[in-house]
């Protein structure tokens, strides 16, 4: 046999064996929302590496990412998810509810299928002008209180339950909540659509003495635009934003791929998959984690939304469904 036959059967047997190698990579795609997408992409390589090391087998992780909720429609409307990691309950609710996901998918894993956290606190300016301290200083006379419109952005909402939930937690009732939440939006000159346009009219257009957001998008913006800008103010009690993960039932039914989808959220909850996410200035659940990281997650008394709502899935009918109690508090251009 000549060498160039020799040459091309080996060629042949190792185009073989790469069909073969890559017919047995099981492929998982999780569909996240869009500012996920960073942390994904270093938890993904950890996850394959891990799950190599472990199983001996490859596996490759597609990513799509986008709005939370039209993320959830278009896996409704059919995109073939193994997993869906969103930033709010409400989004996996719905696919539970048209069989896309299990009934009981926040049983499936720890902390209510949630893996990460954030919470809500304030920005202020450079040396912090107004002395913003807790949620009271936000209906002063004077301040100007930058948050996302609840009726179009997660943030938003999170950050108007945080409030309502406040007066609660310091023993006020449901009435003193709504008091004290019409009040705060009245010192709001104008809602913002969603986060990064909150952040931008607060630093890019100069307007507002505070902005309410998320925990991970204040670091974010020391590091986006440098630390000494602005200031973190953490009020003494806030509200937990849960960051749920689901197993799409649907999708893995067909593929045979529950196991290994299963394997991916798990390893969300390994010290590695949380370290990687306090990297990302996303709350680990992990105490040993957190600790580590005391010097990015200040310590804060947080409730969850279930404590006085229910359920996000309740807020969403009883406060930002249209006539719903935002709409009763909030008269745009009102002062």
């Amino acid at each position: 046999m000549t060498t160039l036959k020799i040459k091309s059967l080996l060629a042949t047997v190792a185009l073989a064996a790469s069909a073969v190698a890559s017919a047995q990579t099981t492929t998982l795609l999780n569909v996240s929302y869009d500012v996920a997408r960073e942390f994904y992409k270093d938890y993904n390589a950890a996850f394959v590496a891990h799950y190599k090391k472990t199983t001996g087998k490859d596996i490759k992780i597609d990513q799509a990412h986008g709005g939370s909720s039209a993320q959830a429609r278009a896996v409704n409307d059919g995109l073939a998810a193994d997993v869906v990691t969103f930033n709010t309950t409400t989004d996996i609710e719905f696919l539970a509810g048209n069989g896309v996901v299990a009934k009981d998918w926040a049983k499936k894993f720890p902390y209510d299928a949630s893996p990460t956290t954030s919470t809500m606190l304030f920005l202020v300016r450079n040396g912090n002008p107004k002395k913003i301290k807790d949620w009271d200083d936000l209906v002063k006379p004077g301040v100007q209180v930058i948050v996302v419109n609840p009726k179009t952005g997660g943030n938003g909402r999170y950050a108007y339950l945080a409030a309502w939930g406040a007066v609660r937690e310091k023993g006020g009732t449901d009435a003193q909540a709504a008091e004290f939440v019409g009040k705060l939006y009245k010192n709001v000159p104008v809602l913002a659509k969603g986060g990064r346009d909150a952040t931008a009219t607060f630093l890019q257009r100069n307007i507002g003495d505070v902005l309410i957001t998320f925990e991970s998008e204040v670091v974010s913006i020391n590091r986006e635009f440098g630390v000494g800008k602005v200031e973190a103010v953490y009020p003494s009690v806030s509200v937990t934003a849960e960051n749920p993960v689901a197993v799409v039932e649907r999708t893995v039914a067909k593929k045979g791929t529950a196991d290994q989808a299963k394997a991916y959220l798990d390893y969300l909850y390994s010290e590695e998959g949380q370290e990687i996410a306090a990297k990302h200035a996303i709350r680990p659940r992990s105490e040993a984690v957190l600790k580590k990281h005391a010097d990015l997650f200040k310590p804060i008394k947080q409730f969850t939304v279930a404590k006085y709502f229910g359920s996000l899935g309740e807020a969403q009918k009883v406060h930002f469904n249209d006539g719903g109690q935002f709409d009763k508090l909030y008269t745009p251009g009102a002062k």
